[in-house]
């Protein structure tokens, strides 16, 4: 492992860890994911913090930069937002005011801003914020090109735990995969990826560069990471958060709740574990479990080619006539309108 010497301009804002690279050619991507904390309750400041990471890596050569989830607005780690079962607290409705007030709205200014910096850095950009439609939050994926467009976005179909009385649920609307010329783009946030049929139907629809955002730090997620690389013939780019206590808002106005005593602003709240990883399961970068970090590698796209010779999990491995999936990717409305279109004469 060896970082990358700062630029001429000035130290960065975190070191790049860069893991080797292949053979350079038209097929080469090269691939960033930040492994990075939110600025809790603050989403300017995030903001600008992501500016200062997507500029750093891109002053590396990336084409792709993948934050993690929750980045804009924030994983609210230890809070229960003041929830038992039939009862909600006061400082628990405040709270989550306070988390309301930190999501963006999609599109928004922050949505424009973002677009805007990816076509600044000319980089496709891949992050995660928690999106506020109305009064409901949903913890969402965002998808930006390097001509500064946003092309749309993922709602995280299934929070895990905890989660659930704090995000919505997204549909199968918001499932996409975006052809581009640097691959397939398309992401599934956290526990999803262990979902067979959702990572199937993002199978079906070719995604090559498979993003993984997460604030999930335990071990067992590379074993996860690794299984869909080869089962989807992708390469996967996991980012992670690594936050501290530091990174949330002092007590009593952030506490975390399941801890026996307040842990120090040191304590690390989550340790990472980003990685990007190939379609025969080679760990390219990563994983990082040290610090705020840029983690990035060089993606032979040729190297989809060569893993789906042997197993292309929907094409020639596949058995339609016996197992098969049908995805409903239409809005879930929980209200809708029907009306009969009124012609008004024309005035005379």
């Amino acid at each position: 492992m060896a970082l990358v010497p700062p630029s001429a301009a000035g130290p960065p804002l975190i070191a790049e860890v860069d893991m080797g690279a292949s053979d350079l050619s038209s097929t080469v991507v090269r691939a960033t994911v930040v492994q990075a904390s939110t600025i809790f309750y603050d989403t300017p400041a995030t903001l600008d913090k992501a500016e200062r990471l997507i500029a750093e890596a891109a002053s590396y050569g990336a084409q792709i930069v993948v934050f993690p989830e929750a980045f804009i607005g924030g994983y609210p780690h230890g809070s229960t937002f003041g929830i038992t079962l039939g009862n909600r607290t006061a400082k628990g409705k405040e709270e989550f005011r306070r988390y309301h007030a930190s999501a963006i709205d999609v599109p928004g200014p922050e949505v424009d801003r973002l677009a805007a910096l990816a076509g600044k850095y000319k980089i496709y950009l891949v992050m995660g914020a928690i999106e506020r439609s109305g009064y409901t939050l949903y913890c969402s994926v965002l998808f930006f090109d390097s001509q500064g467009q946003y092309l749309g976005k993922h709602r995280k179909l299934m929070p895990t735990g905890l989660e659930r009385a704090i995000w919505g649920f997204g549909d199968g609307s918001t499932i996409p995969v975006f052809e581009t010329p640097i691959g397939k783009i398309g992401a599934i946030i956290c526990w999803e990826n262990r979902m067979p049929l959702l990572r199937t139907a993002m199978y079906g629809k070719g995604i090559e560069i498979y993003c993984a955002p997460t604030v999930y730090d335990r071990k067992d997620w590379q074993a996860s990471m690794t299984h869909i690389a080869l089962e989807g013939g992708c390469f996967v780019l996991s980012a992670s958060q690594f936050c501290r206590r530091k990174d949330y808002p002092p007590p009593p106005d952030y506490v975390f709740v399941a801890a026996a005593e307040e842990p120090s602003p040191d304590t690390v709240i989550c340790a990472g574990g980003s990685v990007i990883i190939s379609p025969s399961g080679q760990v390219l970068a990563g994983p990082n479990y040290e610090g705020e970090a840029l983690i990035s590698a060089d993606l032979d796209l040729g190297e989809i080619v060569r893993a789906k010779f042997a197993f292309d999990v929907v094409g020639h491995y596949s058995r339609p006539e016996v197992l098969s999936l049908t995805v409903k990717d239409h809005p879930q409305d929980p209200v809708s309108f029907t009306s009969t279109a009124r012609t008004e004469s024309t005035p005379k």
